[in-house]
């Protein structure tokens, strides 16, 4: 495959056959290396493929092989240009995101009893494969409150400050839900899983931080040397997987009805005008509002947690919520192109966004926050974007490490070492459901962070803000 280069951390594929845009990858020579021949690259290239796509089809630097489109990968359509949405440009687990709290607490505080912390925190919130009962099952007329109110729903419940609404994307609640669009399936799935984690990458952690680099916008978000943060990444859980899973077999009749022809059956998709993409944007919504509700309400119970461990008050504990943002979501975007003022359908799976669209108020001095979690063994990153990602990436940033090794490779590679007794002689304490989540998670299954997030940064995207160290770590 052709590739250009642009700069040392921007690399170009040239439109050929039915390529409507470009290609572009984030990456250096280094990195571009590794992921030839994972396979992402050709994703890339299959995207740009679709109706309306406009600019290019990007990859961030934690790219790596996903369902139709690569897992770092960014996409824009235009509804008024035939512009398409693709389920599997949002990905199976609908609005997966990732929220950063920092505290009043020190790490000379917690160390000494983080054995404790981490206990508490894996009794609060329940981890694993189908694990439910966070805050006990709902009724189906709740869980259409939760898909159309988001976090707001779990605030009124009391998880958390409604003072955290204000540092959620959209505010916790992505407007344009319709309860209607989401099947029986999926609400069945939704009933028992607010307030629990899941499995895979997911996790709640607790870091301290390492390094400050932006002393400013540190400052701005209550970040100090040593500070005590609580990191939770985790998304819709089996009702947003539900909705992807029915609007797949939805979208895969729509693109012969509409005549749209595809290089890779999974990125079926419909126009975003079309009542199937109406639908399924609606669908979409519900599955990103349910996410936003279980990390709220997750949030809440590791709060709980970490008090009752610590026997200290709300006041002592401190917790404040300095963002939490969506890396698996298509939205609709007021953005610039050719200098017009267009709004396009922008997709990001496994992307962050890292500005507040054209024509929005920005909340933060110094840019939105980006958080970039590292796996469970090396460090985690919060950066802020810049207005240059506005005009390059449509807004968008990487959202983590990024895999290097299927689960399968992983699970073989370290399933046989005490990988728990390993982070804990690194100061790391771990709680896991199962072992194999634990082998599928290990660092060298991953990209090195610090890698993506230079990148990032030498691309004029990000700029770093804090490095954060993990001591407590609880999954799936």
């Amino acid at each position: 495959m052709e590739l250009k280069r642009i700069h040392d951390y921007l690399w170009e594929i040239p439109r050929t056959g039915g390529m409507r845009v470009p290609g572009r990858v984030y990456a250096d020579a280094s990195m571009l290396e590794a992921v030839r021949d994972e396979g992402g690259l050709q994703q890339v290239v299959n995207v740009a493929h679709l109706p309306g796509i406009v600019g290019y089809s990007l990859a961030m630097p934690d790219i790596h092989w996903g369902y139709g489109f690569p897992i770092g990968g960014v996409a824009a359509t235009d509804p008024d240009q035939g512009g398409v949405v693709s389920p599997g440009g949002v990905g199976y687990d609908i609005n997966c995101g990732v929220r950063l709290c920092s505290t009043r607490l020190m790490e000379e505080q917690v160390r000494p009893r983080i054995d404790r912390v981490v206990a508490a925190l894996f009794q609060r919130i329940p981890c694993g494969v189908g694990s439910h009962g966070g805050i006990g099952k709902i009724s189906p007329r709740e869980l259409d409150a939760v898909a159309t109110k988001g976090a707001v729903w779990a605030t009124e419940r009391g998880f958390g400050s409604t003072a955290h609404l204000d540092a959620i994307e959209d505010g916790g609640r992505l407007p344009g839900a319709d309860p209607m669009m989401v099947g029986d399936r999926a609400k069945e799935r939704g009933l028992e899983q607010i307030g629990t984690l899941g499995s895979g990458n997911h996790f709640a952690e607790l870091g301290v931080v390492e390094e400050i680099f932006h002393p400013a916008a540190a400052e701005e978000f209550g970040l100090i040397p040593g500070g005590v943060t609580l990191m939770i990444h985790t998304g819709s859980r089996g009702f947003g997987y539900q909705v992807c899973d029915d609007y797949l077999k939805v979208m895969a009749r729509a693109v012969r009805q509409h005549g749209i022809d595809l290089p890779d059956r999974q990125l079926a998709c419909a126009p975003v005008a079309s009542s199937e993409g109406k639908a399924y944007l609606a669908a979409m919504a519900c599955a990103a509002n349910f996410a936003f509700a279980n990390r709220q309400a997750i949030t809440g119970l590791a709060e709980q947690a970490i008090m009752e461990a610590l026997r200290i008050s709300p006041r002592e504990a401190g917790l404040r919520l300095i963002y939490d943002v969506s890396h698996n979501i298509a939205k609709i975007e007021e953005h610039l192109v050719g200098g017009k003022a267009r709004r396009l359908c922008v997709h990001r799976k496994g992307a962050t966004r890292a500005h507040v669209p054209r024509g929005s108020r920005s909340a933060w001095r110094y840019g939105q926050p980006v958080i970039v979690p590292g796996d469970m063994g090396s460090r985690s990153y919060l950066c802020v974007g810049t207005d240059k990602s506005l005009a390059e990436t449509w807004g968008s940033s990487c959202h983590g490490a990024g895999r290097v090794l299927s689960r399968t490779a992983a699970k073989k590679k370290f399933g046989g070492r005490d990988l728990i007794g390993e982070l804990k002689a690194e100061g790391i304490t771990v709680m896991a459901e199962g072992r194999g989540t634990m082998a599928e998670e290990m660092r060298g299954a991953y990209k090195d962070v610090s890698q993506v997030v230079g990148i990032m940064e030498g691309a004029g995207i990000t700029l770093r803000v804090a490095r954060l160290r993990p001591i407590g770590v609880i999954k799936g």
